[in-house]
This record gives C-alpha cells, structure tokens and sequence, in this order.
C-alpha cells in the first residue's frame, strides 16, 4: 500500500507478462509487511506528507507552504478521481523552479533494491554539481549505490528501472525528476538483477 504499483511491478515482476495477475486477499491481514490503513484519510495524509517531504527537498517547502487547503485537496481529490488535468493544475506548480537556478535545490528520490534488507536509499543530492554542469542518473547511482553500475569491463549485473523503463545513465537527474517523478513527487528508482533470458 505505502509503494506506488508501479514501483512494485519494477521491483517485483517486471519481466512477467501483462496485464499483471494481481490476487487480492480479505482474510489474515500480512502486518508484518504492509502498513495497515484504517482509512482513505490515513492514505491521503500519507500522500501529502510525501509531497510535502518532496517539496521540502525542492524548494524549502515554499510552494506548499503557499498552497491553500483547497488546492491541496484538488491535488488529492485529482489523483484520487484520476482526473490528471485536475491534478496537473497544482502538481505543476511543484515541478517549476526559478531559471536562474537550473534545477531543484535536492532531487527527491528513493532508490529500492531487490537483493538487500534495507526498504530504500535516501539521501541528499543536487542536481547540479559545483562547475554547473547537470549530474546525471549515473552520477546519483555512482554516489549513492556504486554497486547498481556495471564497471567498464565488467558484466552488466543490475537493470536501473523506472516506470518499467531503463532509462540510460547519462540523463540528467533533473529531467527525470520533472517528468518520471511519481504522483508523490518523488523520483522512486529500482534497482533488479539484470534478466538471464
């Protein structure tokens, strides 16, 4: 429940086929591994603490800070309803920044991996280095999870997915932030073992 579906079908079955069979229990509730939800409010506050735990990342909450309550609940009423022109009107306004600042303050971004315990790696990173040069994909990875990429004369181990895609590693971060960021505002990165077939 806490993961967007999408991020579990990367994690979990991407190389199944679709549609994904998805079996649906009433009974013996798994506690252990999922958070149980009393309520459609408890997932709504959920959502907006992410957005608002993004928008802290990006731009110091200040975009949030000066939504009103009903633009908050447009931004939820939009996903919840599937209405993406109602959702897009405020979620817009989280994914701009000024162009004097080529990019967000910090990406907000979670990277899952299969083969460890640990739920996921966050951390702190710019989407621009030092000189103004644009860090990519491969620099976040490089930084935070060397082990995701192949060295240069060895056997690629791991695929980097998002939204079922792989995208390649020299995309600048900021760009995949603003358009394969989930609804959350999050950019959520799998990291799977590359496929033996």
């Amino acid at each position: 429940m806490h993961y967007p579906i999408g991020l579990l079908f990367d994690l979990l079955a991407s190389s199944s086929a679709l549609p994904w069979n998805i079996t649906v229990h009433f009974k013996s509730f798994p506690e252990k591994d999922l958070l149980h939800c009393p309520s459609k409010d408890a997932i709504e506050a959920h959502f907006m603490s992410c957005v608002k735990e993004a928008d802290a990342l990006k731009h110091k909450s200040q975009v949030i800070n000066e939504m009103q309550k009903k633009d908050h609940k447009q931004l939820w009423m939009g996903l919840q309803n599937d209405r993406f022109d109602q959702f897009w009107a405020i979620n817009r306004k989280l994914m701009e920044y000024p162009a004097e600042e080529n990019g967000f303050r910090y990406i907000p971004f979670r990277i899952y991996q299969t083969t460890t315990e640990r739920p996921f790696i966050q951390k702190l990173f710019r989407p621009v280095a030092a000189d103004g040069q644009l860090h990519t994909l491969g620099d976040l990875l490089k930084e935070v999870c060397p082990s995701a990429i192949a060295p240069e004369d060895g056997e690629k181990k791991n695929q980097v997915m998002i939204h079922g895609i792989e995208p390649m590693l020299e995309t600048p971060l900021q760009w995949l932030s603003e358009h394969l960021s989930y609804p959350d505002n999050f950019l959520h990165i799998s990291i799977i073992p590359q496929p033996t077939d």
